[in-house]
């Protein structure tokens, strides 16, 4: 019997990691050359850093619960779902006010909107594409260890 093992082709792994890299990119130059006080600065750095870290939670967190799911089986306390959306939220909601509050450009507010916003589509589209090929690489791993044993077994 034939497996197929779905994997991402390179050019497709290719094009998320420049793009979440790119994305990177704007976000630091527009957080390095922001105007104003270094406190917004500050500010805003962590708040991006934040999101950053809670983006890839969350997807974790939905790719955890959904394989659960399919397993039929609990993934999580009800809290920890509570937890991880709200800390999400929590800081996507927190750098947008300080984002809005600061008393800059609007202009440069955008810029740094719409390179956040990206960077955070990418960091989900990188999460996803990380984790399919772990879950392919453990796919190959099992089948490997199958069919090790099967002709340990024939010899």
């Amino acid at each position: 019997m034939q497996v197929l093992i779905q994997r991402d082709t390179k050019a497709w792994q290719l094009q998320v990691w420049v793009s979440f890299l790119v994305a990177a990119f704007l976000c630091g130059v527009g957080l390095a050359y922001l105007p104003g006080r270094d406190l917004d600065r500050a500010f805003m750095v962590m708040g991006y850093f934040f999101c950053l870290s809670a983006a890839f939670v969350l997807a974790k967190f939905v790719r955890d619960t959904e394989k659960a799911k399919a397993d039929r089986r609990i993934a999580d306390t009800p809290m920890f779902k509570f937890v991880v959306w709200g800390g999400f939220f929590l800081a996507m909601g927190l750098t947008a006010w300080g984002l809005l509050r600061m008393e800059i450009n609007e202009t440069y507010k955008a810029y740094l909107a719409v390179s956040w916003l990206y960077l955070i589509s990418c960091t989900f589209t990188l999460a996803k594409t990380l984790r399919d090929r772990h879950e392919a690489d453990l796919a190959e791993a099992r089948l490997q260890g199958r069919a090790a044993a099967r002709n340990a077994e024939s010899e």
